[in-house]
């Protein structure tokens, strides 16, 4: 069973996959401000070659966005490529 879990502090976030409990990935973000997260690192552990592991962190990341009206500012290439490929994801940026 696949899971993605949200955890923040004070200015940093992370999403990270977990299958059947076991982490399998992670995409860490930094508030600027209160309304906007800049996505800083995406990176899915050896063995998960694939899945669309990154893909669904991508997506939970817009959907967390759009839920708290949050703009994504994607630094981390992988985001970013996924984000500009993805006309739906876009209303974020």
């Amino acid at each position: 069973m696949e899971e993605i879990k949200l955890e923040t502090n004070d200015n940093k976030g992370q999403f990270s996959i977990f299958i059947d409990e076991k982490q399998q990935g992670l995409m860490t973000f930094v508030f600027a401000g209160k309304e906007k997260i800049i996505i800083d690192h995406t990176e899915i552990f050896p063995g998960n070659e694939g899945k669309d592991l990154g893909k669904k962190l991508v997506a939970k990341a817009v959907e967390t966005a759009r839920a708290k009206n949050w703009k994504v500012i994607p630094l981390c290439p992988f985001a970013k490529k996924v984000i500009e490929k993805t006309p739906e994801f876009q209303d974020v940026l």
